[in-house]
């Protein structure tokens, strides 16, 4: 095994773009160390990225949004009172992941690429309208993080692409965002379904922009329009609470395996849905949650 430690994203992109045979990124580890030491992959080329400059800073974006760096943990994101108070259902979802000694280590990026469609971090990024910057071979391009999943384990990334930043939005006023998941345990397991929503209100009390995001219950995390549009234009009413819920379980494309079925997943992910937009619609309305 190879291992580099370059000093800027286009030395990585590079070599990643020259490597043969399996090339991993190493920035939290929590993945490719673990399947390492568990013999299930060994790398040929392992590019350690967290010498370059500014890959654990949160910073303040010029539009008012956030920049997140590849190697910021879980726990770090959590200390960021700024960046909880703008997002905070994306700080809860990254916040999920694993034990405690996990969450020092862990990263946004890392829980993308790994490319499961449980990952708790991406639908909260997904609802939030976050993207990431990918650095390669024929320079930097800005690609919205739901375009990134492709299938289970697999991403859109081709050889030589290695993402450099993680980019949340400015957080707009009257907004607020959440997520939920159900676990058979109460704490450290995988999502069986979960769901991240982001709502923007008018002064009355309105939704007039939403995003609702699902995870663990098709082959990628979605993405559902119609359930969004399910709640455009309402105060959250019963009426629309129940449109929502239907739709979210009509986005429904599951398996069924020892965690739940189809048949639960589908309904849990409507249940979901009418919780988490609640939470995000009353933080919308500056109450604590």
């Amino acid at each position: 095994m190879q291992y580099h430690s370059p000093t800027s994203f286009e030395d990585a992109a590079a070599l990643a773009a020259e490597a043969t045979g399996v090339t991993r990124f190493l920035a939290g580890g929590t993945d490719v160390l673990v399947q390492l030491r568990a013999d299930i992959t060994t790398p040929d080329t392992l590019i350690d990225i967290k010498k370059i400059p500014n890959v654990q800073a949160i910073s303040r974006s010029d539009d008012g949004g956030w920049t997140i760096g590849v190697a910021v943990s879980g726990a770090e994101m959590r200390e960021h009172k700024e960046l909880g108070q703008d997002w905070p259902g994306l700080v809860e979802a990254m916040d999920l992941i694993g034990s405690t000694q996990v969450q020092g280590r862990a990263t946004l990026v890392g829980n993308l690429c790994n490319g499961s469609p449980a990952a708790d971090s991406v639908p909260a990024m997904v609802a939030a309208g976050a993207s990431v910057s990918v650095t390669g071979p024929q320079g930097t391009r800005q690609v919205p993080v739901a375009d990134i999943p492709v299938s289970p384990g697999r991403t859109s990334l081709v050889q030589g692409e290695v993402i450099s930043a993680v980019h949340i939005p400015a957080r707009g006023s009257n907004a607020g965002d959440a997520y939920l998941r159900f676990i058979p345990r109460t704490e450290m397991d995988i999502a069986v379904v979960g769901c991240a929503i982001n709502v923007e209100l008018d002064s009355n009390g309105i939704i007039t922009q939403a995003r609702v995001s699902l995870g663990a219950v098709a082959p990628t995390v979605l993405l559902v329009p119609e359930a969004a549009d399910a709640i455009i234009g309402s105060a959250l009413d019963d009426g629309a609470l129940d449109k929502l819920a239907k739709a979210a379980s009509a986005a429904c494309n599951p398996i069924s395996d020892k965690r739940g079925t189809v048949e639960f997943r589908t309904h849990v992910a409507g249940v979901l849905a009418k919780r988490a937009a609640k939470i995000a619609y009353a933080r919308a309305q500056g109450e604590n949650t």
